[in-house]
């Protein structure tokens, strides 16, 4: 019988790592033991998590000058992210507040797209507080620390994104589960992979993106780029465990911001 507390599948990086099983499981107890409504539990990281995030941040910044949208990169000085430090969830959660009035509760690893999104509507994003294998600093097979503050931060401390992934949860809550897989699925399309145009350059929106080194640097010329259509987007399914072989790109960032509010605050009316 598996003792651990964190499930990893047989490909993950971590898998046959004992110290870094355990970690995540210790990890994984404090989520499990957080109250609601009280702040993230600190995590005393470890020099080797501290150089996974100094890698990872000083290699996707320089992605950022190239491939970032406007609104992402007109966020990001208000984090006050450094390589020398990895940020605890907790006072990152605190600057979210102060701008939109999200924050963020932990969870030990991957919850299902309702729960996700449910909190979304009360302006709470679930997120992992543990770092990826330090076997593989540029990559990580499922949400991690980096992948929440450098993904989807930025975005948080927007009010336009703040109000759409309210939205999504708003309409979660009036979704039967059909409706709820058209809602991920336009979520990951969206606020994960997102890309759109500014002049003729392509830009990324998406967390997904934003946070892995891969993904950034290889969507422009390996994925296939179709036009924004939230109809299709709803019926498009994806596969977490891949890069995505398909993005669509929207006009603009205004227009998928525009376009995503209208069409979520109709579902939320229902």
């Amino acid at each position: 019988m598996d003792a651990h507390l964190v499930q990893l599948d047989l490909d993950h990086p971590g898998f046959r790592d004992p110290t870094y099983r355990t970690r995540r499981d210790a990890i994984a107890r404090l989520a499990a033991a957080h109250e609601r409504g009280q702040p993230p539990p600190h995590v005393e990281y470890t020099a080797e998590e501290s150089l996974v995030w100094a890698t990872a941040l000083e290699a996707l910044t320089k992605l950022h000058a190239r491939y970032a949208c406007r609104g992402y990169l007109a966020a990001w000085p208000a984090l006050e992210f450094s390589p020398a430090r990895i940020p605890q969830l907790a006072e990152i959660s605190e600057r979210l507040e102060r701008a939109t009035g999200f924050t963020y509760a932990p969870v030990a690893g991957l919850v299902t797209p309702r729960d996700f999104m449910d909190r979304l509507s009360d302006r709470t994003f679930l997120a992992t507080q543990y770092m990826r294998h330090p076997s593989t600093p540029l990559y990580t097979p499922e949400p991690d620390l980096i992948h929440e503050l450098v993904g989807h931060a930025p975005s948080l401390c927007d009010e336009r994104y703040a109000r759409i992934n309210q939205l999504f949860g708003d309409a979660t809550r009036v979704a039967d589960d059909a409706q709820v897989d058209q809602l991920i699925r336009t979520y990951w399309y969206c606020m994960e992979f997102g890309v759109v145009r500014e002049g003729d350059a392509l830009k990324a929106v998406g967390a997904g993106l934003l946070s892995s080194f891969g993904e950034l640097g290889r969507f422009e010329r390996e994925a296939m780029l179709v036009p924004f259509d939230l109809d299709v987007i709803a019926r498009t399914p994806f596969d977490p465990t891949q890069y995505q072989s398909t993005l669509f790109v929207a006009a603009s960032e205004d227009l998928l911001l525009a376009t995503l509010t209208e069409w979520l605050e109709l579902l939320s009316r229902r």
